[in-house]
């Protein structure tokens, strides 16, 4: 046999490994998290993170992604890894780690269907959350708490909004986020000082208001930015 094709054991038992991830959406003020009813045990019925075992073939980036679709209907979105997640006791089945990762993206994108092992998917306000699986809870409660922090010094916002909106509605989502009004003036002063979004020749449409101008994230200025040395603070 070639050395290449030797089997080898292990003196230590393995755990297992699964990937989970906290989506998040926001809509008309209200920030959501997507969540699944498991349709098997155990927690057979309970909500839940999307996720589940990691593949021997692939890695945890494609495993987080093949999970989400599967279970959700939700793809090609942005996944970026949040924490592992390894308490001794995390899950009645055994030994199982879990790598989570968290997203943002536009609520109208999507539309939602469960898969695989999940019987239903829907969005839910992330003030008014069922009772969660295993520790899903904790988990949540880490990404919105990251969210919460790398939304002041990474402009992450502008994927929760529609490519063109006003800045009142940047600034609702900020406080929607940060859970805290903001001085209108102060945040607007300090937004367009930074020159990273664009005024456009356009107002909004179909409103009862006095409809406001639109502006639209500035997306290579911003990288262009960000490679001299600019640090994005709001």
């Amino acid at each position: 046999m070639k050395n290449s094709e030797k089997q080898y054991s292990y003196e230590y038992p393995r755990p297992a490994l699964t990937v989970d991830c906290v989506v998040f959406a926001y809509d008309e003020g209200e920030l959501r998290v997507l969540l699944i009813k498991r349709g098997e045990e155990p927690f057979l019925g309970a909500w839940a993170l999307p996720g589940g075992f990691v593949h021997m073939d692939e890695d945890l980036d494609t495993a987080a992604a093949r999970e989400l679709e599967e279970e959700t209907g939700v793809k090609k979105v942005f996944l970026e890894q949040l924490y592992t997640f390894g308490a001794v006791d995390r899950d009645p089945r055994g030994r199982v780690v879990t790598v989570a990762y968290y997203a943002l993206v536009k609520l109208t994108n999507y539309k939602l269907h469960a898969s695989t092992d999940a019987s239903d998917a829907a969005w839910f306000s992330v003030h008014d959350l069922p009772s969660l699986a295993f520790d899903h809870q904790y988990i949540f409660d880490v990404a919105f708490k990251r969210l919460q922090a790398k939304i002041t010094y990474e402009p992450i916002g502008f994927e929760l909004l529609p490519n063109k909106f006003t800045l009142t509605q940047l600034q609702r989502l900020y406080e929607t986020i940060l859970e805290r009004e903001i001085d209108k003036r102060n945040f607007r002063k300090r937004l367009l000082a930074m020159d990273i979004v664009e005024e456009l020749d356009e107002v909004e449409q179909d409103v009862a208001h006095r409809a406001a101008r639109l502006y639209r994230f500035d997306r290579s200025s911003y990288k262009r930015y960000l490679k001299e040395g600019f640090e994005f603070n709001l």
